[in-house]
């Protein structure tokens, strides 16, 4: 994975445990999903709501499944990821779009909208 001079968060918490700066994991983890909701709600990054069902959104649209039991329906987080990476590799015929390939978000954004919609 490129990391694209970003760190991932886990990367942050370690770093912070070493120096000495207290930074519990799940405030972190919580951060991440705030980023992940931010990116998934704005309609000029993720736009997840144009196909979209998600709790708390509004003019949601209905051409993909409804983002609920996330955890349920892919307790594989890394298959979660993979599929907002690149949908195409698993259904070739998916309107979602490949959001990683086209650099449409960066790794680290995909890794909050990861959390975020497995929070869900």
């Amino acid at each position: 994975m490129k990391l694209k001079g970003k760190l991932p968060v886990m990367m942050l918490v370690v770093m912070a445990a070493v120096s000495g700066i207290s930074m519990p994991l799940a405030s972190a983890n919580e951060e991440l999903i705030a980023k992940g909701k931010e990116i998934s709600f704005d309609r000029k990054k993720g736009n997840c709501l144009t196909c979209h069902q998600i709790a708390g959104g509004t003019l949601m649209g209905n051409i993909g499944p409804p983002l609920i039991a996330m955890k349920a329906r892919f307790p594989d987080k890394a298959k979660l990821r993979a599929d907002i990476w690149d949908m195409t590799k698993r259904n070739p015929h998916t309107m979602m779009p490949p959001f990683g390939k086209y650099g449409v978000l960066t790794d680290s954004e995909i890794d909050a909208v990861t959390e975020f919609v497995h929070s869900l």
